[in-house]
């Protein structure tokens, strides 16, 4: 038998597909179309590389010795590269609204939103960084000039910061001018040329995100046996490096910025990315590439205009030959191995539809190849996953506002230390670190025992329990937050919602912080390792990019849900204080948390539909393969 047959649909019996050994009969006609291949291609999950996905070095050129190359010390210099830029971006969020208010002397209001809208942009911008990196330049190109341009953006806001040419005038601009807003503001085009650096700072970060863990993981040898265990493992520490850099932004950037100024404050990111941006270069010799597999776009557009030409098209027809494939061992995608076909949305399979009217070299906007349909199935397949996330990003960008807007009002005093309430967004990060430490010594043998998964807990139930941990926090928030505001009314707090109440700890903020930092690392980290094994061969930077844009979409609709909630619930003519008032003693910011806790509650509902729908890519190719190896003495026709 050669290396790859296509069966053809005339005369072959109808078969229920099985999966697991149980017959999965439908009322639709199943194509029983299926791929042979004599070589026993391997995949991943510790069964070897697909043929196109062979790691290559800088050059492009298959590696001869894989034991010299990867594995966890090339990963420790994309760790790096993630800690600098989570510092950069962390600390920018955190110093950013402020530095506009006290120094540019711009509202708050549009101080925040501006900040809002970069961090918004820069995740959902993402995508761009993934279409780049699997389509053209490789993960590795993307993060060596991407992290260059985060660079010279950081570069850019500390000279804003040090030189004043690009500040308006500090003279006689005290606590009370700013309140009443008489300091002189900024000029236009110093606050275009703030805007541009940040943007570009931005364009930076959107370039980097969804490359960097998908290149870590690249540096893994699928061919071992321990590959899912590294992988899984992998995924652990990005987000450990992930949360070291935050915690770092979150308490030595604001200790800079307090005693050195803010310019020592963004100069200490600039720093930290050029130094992490020299260890990234530093270790070329060791890493494992992939090669790009040209743009995914193109492929996705060819898809659907070929679908759409061949709508009419009826899959059991006598000008009908069979699905398209390209002979042999490799797929017609540069970095991808071919992927076997699947029964879902089977409008998408007439693109494949071979037609005798094709010819024998058929445009490839008329008739695509089975891998490249299955590529834009997987793609649609994984939406419903992020996109039940965004409600957790919603939550953690309103958490950035409304809970340091709680710890104001409360004594942030630890024993003789009083922390800085722009340090209290740590205590996530503290929680993430502590439970990341302790997750394979504490969670996974105790999860194993309930679960039987040699993991403790699939990808996907990591996801549901981290959802299920964001309705428990924004819960309790709206319990602490009702006793809070119950006690300043009592204490006579109600006008004075700046003023610290020295016997109400802010510390019971702990409790919803480390509620959403266990949030935080189930979910995000089940994400990242979800979406990276489930991701087409040559499109995993941009399934990557799908957990970010998730990220993006949740700080606008973070704003947006804030701006309905004001406008509904207030009425400036009736003198009706909205549920986001200014002064928190008046407003009612327990029925915004309320608000998110049914919101959270439906999300988490819609996810456990579309989980309990979602089959693994690991069980699809191991069920299609049964059926293979059962039909290989059938006779067929060939092509």
């Amino acid at each position: 038998m050669s290396s790859s047959e296509i069966k053809s649909p005339e005369g072959l019996p109808e078969t229920p597909a099985t999966h697991d050994g149980v017959s999965n009969s439908t009322h639709s006609k199943k194509l029983g179309i299926y791929f042979l291949e004599s070589d026993n291609r391997r995949m991943a999950f510790g069964r070897g590389y697909a043929v196109g996905a062979t790691p290559v070095d800088i050059r492009g050129k298959p590696i001869p010795d894989l034991s010299k190359t990867g594995g966890w010390i090339a990963a420790l210099f994309i760790f790096g590269n993630e800690m600098a830029e989570r510092m950069a971006y962390f600390g920018l969020s955190v110093n950013m609204v402020a530095f506009m208010f006290y120094i540019m002397h711009r509202p708050f209001t549009s101080s925040s939103n501006a900040v809002n809208n970069f961090l918004g942009i820069s995740q959902v911008s993402s995508v761009l960084g993934g279409f780049l990196a699997d389509a053209y330049l490789g993960r590795y190109w993307t993060i060596a000039i991407f992290t260059t341009v985060y660079l010279a953006g950081l570069t850019g806001i500390t000279l804003c910061a040090t030189m004043n040419i690009f500040m308006p005038n500090q003279d006689q601009c005290d606590q009370l001018s700013l309140l009443l807003g008489t300091c002189e503001p900024a000029k236009s085009w110093q606050m275009l040329y703030l805007s541009t650096v940040l943007y570009v700072t931005g364009f930076g970060a959107a370039g980097i995100r969804p490359c960097v863990s998908s290149f870590g993981a690249d540096q893994f040898d699928e061919r071992s046996e321990n590959y899912k265990s590294h992988l899984d493992r992998f995924f652990n520490f990005f987000y450990l490096s992930v949360t070291t850099g935050a915690i770092v932004a979150f308490t030595l950037v604001v200790y800079i910025q307090m005693k050195h100024g803010w310019g020592s404050a963004f100069g200490s990111l600039a720093i930290a990315m050029g130094i992490s941006n020299m260890l990234f270069f530093a270790g070329t010799p060791l890493y494992r590439h992939r090669l790009p597999g040209g743009s995914p776009l193109t492929r996705v557009a060819q898809v659907l205009v070929a679908a759409f030409q061949k709508r009419k098209a009826p899959f059991s027809s006598s000008e009908l030959i069979g699905l398209y494939e390209v002979p042999g061992k490799r797929s017609a995608i540069k970095g991808s191995g071919k992927i076997e076909h699947t029964d879902d949305f089977r409008c998408l399979d007439k693109a494949a539809l071979q037609l005798k009217e094709d010819g024998v070299d058929p445009s490839p906007w008329r008739l695509c190849t089975v891998t490249q349909v299955e590529e834009v199935k997987i793609l649609i397949k994984l939406v419903p996953i992020p996109a039940c996330t965004i409600m957790l990003n919603l939550i953690l960008t309103e958490y950035l506002t409304l809970s340091v807007q709680q710890a104001y009002t409360l004594n942030t005093h630890l024993g003789r230390l009083k922390l800085p309430v722009t340090c209290m967004p740590v205590f996530p990060g503290l929680s993430i670190f502590l439970i990341l430490s302790l997750y394979y010594s504490v969670f996974v043998p105790i999860s194993r025992r309930i679960t039987s998964h040699p993991h403790g807990a699939s990808q996907l139930q990591r996801v549901g329990i981290g959802l299920a941990f964001s309705i428990f926090s924004v819960a309790w928030a709206a319990i602490f937050e009702r006793y809070r505001r119950k006690y300043a009314i009592e204490h006579g707090y109600e006008v004075s919602f700046l003023t610290p109440m020295p016997n109400l700890s802010a510390y019971w903020l702990l409790i919803q912080y480390c509620l959403i930092g266990i949030a935080e690392v189930f979910c995000i980290v089940g994400l990242l390792e979800f979406l990276y094994e489930e991701a087409p061969d040559a499109m995993k930077s941009i399934g990557s990019a799908y957990a970010a844009l998730a990220g993006g979409i949740g700080c606008f609709a973070a704003s947006i849900l804030n701006s309905i909630v004001k406008s509904v619930t207030g009425n400036p003519g009736k003198r009706q204080q909205s549920w986001l008032s200014q002064n928190i003693n008046t407003g009612r910011f327990e029925y915004f948390y309320w608000l998110l806790t049914v919101l959270s509650v439906i999300n988490f509902c819609a996810f456990l539909y579309s989980a309990r729908r979602y089959k693994y890519r690991a069980e699809q190719k191991f069920g299609i393969q049964e059926v293979v190896t059962s039909k290989q003495n059938t006779p067929t026709s060939r092509i």
